[in-house]
């Protein structure tokens, strides 16, 4: 399928949200470069509450610092932008990460960058992206609750001395029964995460696909499977402990559940970079490609 990336912009700049890395007050200075230079700019600053606790200023809430706020800004690593994106999906606000983590595919602004970026912004010298994001979708008898992931889903044994088989069907369909440790499903952004520790392919970005890559399988036949973007897996377990985790963030038993069906989401995350950010680039500096 053909890649298509829009070149959409930020129409007008009144006011810009940001939340940091919790319990991080280290990140208060990158902080007061960002509130600098934006009120140069004349540019009103919304803190999510739970940051402003952190650094001692005026907060707002979650909710309203997304719906008042032209774009958003991550200060962390790629876990903070991440759970910003997850959080602020329904807004559909386009997400600018500043990078003050240790190894970060996602966000590509450092702290000394921070100034003469967001004056790109204002003269519209940037771009955003549109990331997949999984819609994951946990079944019961009774009702269903949709989630999202940014990176991946995975199902996980619960107990290290035990395993879990994980039966995967496609239109009702049974194509496989991954037996091992568990199975990632990614996005193409998460092929960077523990799809690539697992051994899974690495899949350019803004490419439409969905990947499977199973963890530690008791087979040798067992492979990463890359699917169209059009498809809708589903997903069941015999062990009723094995753990289903959203990006890390969030984790749920699967004896909960009677299936789990996952397919990429109807819209995507918006990130903001530099124009000159390249995909590759960042691999090879952040896995040390070449290095001799």
């Amino acid at each position: 399928m053909k890649i298509i990336n829009t070149p959409e912009k930020i129409l007008s700049i009144k006011t810009v949200g940001i939340i940091a890395k919790p319990n991080d007050a280290s990140m208060k200075i990158y902080f007061e470069t960002i509130r600098n230079a934006l009120e140069k700019r004349g540019v009103k600053l919304l803190v999510a509450q739970s940051t402003a606790d952190l650094f001692g200023c005026e907060g707002v809430s979650f909710e309203a610092m997304c719906e008042a706020s032209d774009f958003l800004i991550s200060l962390g690593g790629d876990g903070t932008l991440i759970s910003l994106c997850r959080r602020s999906f329904y807004f559909r606000k386009p997400v600018l990460g500043i990078y003050a983590g240790n190894l970060g595919f996602l966000t590509d602004i450092e702290a000394d960058e921070i100034e003469p970026f967001i004056e790109k912004i204002f003269v519209g010298d940037y771009r955003i992206d549109t990331r997949m994001l999984l819609e994951v979708t946990l079944y019961t008898k009774d009702k269903q609750e949709k989630l999202l992931a940014f990176n991946d889903a995975v199902f996980s044994r619960a107990k290290i001395s035990g395993m879990t088989t994980i039966q995967a069907s496609i239109q009702g369909q049974l194509f496989n029964a991954y037996y091992g440790d568990g199975l990632i499903v990614s996005t193409p952004t998460g092929s960077t995460a523990y799809n690539l520790s697992a051994g899974g392919p690495l899949v350019y970005p803004l490419t439409e696909a969905l990947i499977l890559t199973p963890i530690c399988p008791h087979s040798l036949t067992q492979r990463p499977l890359v699917l169209p973007v059009n498809f809708e897996v589903s997903f069941r377990c015999k062990e009723k402990d094995t753990l289903i985790v959203i990006d890390g963030q969030d984790t749920y038993e699967m004896g909960d559940f009677e299936s789990v069906s996952i397919k990429i989401a109807s819209s995507g995350a918006k990130l903001i970079h530099r124009l000159d950010r390249n995909y590759f680039e960042v691999l090879k500096n952040k896995l040390r490609w070449g290095d001799e």
